[in-house]
């Protein structure tokens, strides 16, 4: 009789329990549809390409979202625009996809722009201006370019996050 009641009272705990967690994944933000994001990221993409063909530059775009307060999951597109890499760039030539990574690595870390943090780079960060973020309803939008000079690499960005702030 004892061992019935304490199984029947570890079965009310383990109810409650998951009462709970489905409560408070009730107050979570709701996922975006992959569909959407990609739609959305290929318009911000593109918006990027015509800011990069204006400004007469070449080289890597990525947008992601990630969801929520912190940076701690993302979504990401990324497009090459006229060339990933740049040979000519250094002695050991460029990855201007690592960099556009490294841009976006570095705001996930921050929730600033890249090459504007208040402390010196980490490991993996450059401190290279050229990516932008934002803040929009259910979490953060990050974009970065690289391939030009910082200041044109900024413009290409802002037009990519531009249409994603619109579209969320």
């Amino acid at each position: 009789m004892r061992v019935r009641k304490f199984v029947f009272g570890l079965l009310v705990l383990a109810g409650v329990a998951v009462g709970v967690v489905r409560v408070g994944a009730a107050g979570a933000p709701k996922p975006m549809d992959a569909k959407k994001f990609d739609a959305l990221a290929s318009a911000a993409l593109e918006a990027m390409k015509q800011k990069a063909a204006e400004l007469n530059i070449q080289g890597v775009a990525v947008v992601s979202f990630s969801q929520g307060e912190a940076v701690e999951n993302w979504s990401s597109k990324m497009a090459v625009v006229g060339h990933m890499t740049d040979l000519k760039a250094s002695d050991k030539g460029n990855n201007l996809l690592g960099i556009a990574y490294a841009k976006s690595a570095e705001m996930a870390s921050t929730l600033q722009d890249s090459g504007t943090a208040k402390r010196p780079p980490m490991t993996g960060e450059f401190g290279w201006q050229g990516g932008v973020i934002a803040q929009v309803k259910g979490g953060h939008v990050i974009v970065a370019f690289s391939g030009g000079k910082s200041e044109d690499d900024v413009q290409v960005s802002k037009a990519g996050l531009e249409v994603m702030k619109k579209g969320l």
